[in-house]
């Protein structure tokens, strides 16, 4: 009967001449999986941070459609 080790070891050698072809394709497509995560990871830290410095207000460009109550263009 194997024990716990001999059979890990057997794994091992079993993973590794079975698998040895495809070894560096998985490597190669978990290198390209962590830079993706990394990249996306940043842009979304760029795109939670505020567009000037704290406290500044957004500037909004857009169109007045009507006047606000109590403005008036006499007092102006």
């Amino acid at each position: 009967m194997f024990g716990i080790s001999e059979l890990a070891l057997l794994l091992i050698v079993a993973i590794v001449l079975i698998g040895a072809k495809k070894l560096p394709e998985l490597t190669r497509s978990a290198g390209k999986a962590a830079r993706i995560l990394k990249s996306e990871s940043k842009a979304m830290k760029v795109d939670d941070a505020p567009a000037g410095a704290p406290g500044t207000p957004r500037v909004v460009q857009g169109e007045v459609t009507r006047k606000a109550p109590g403005t008036d263009s006499a007092q102006g």
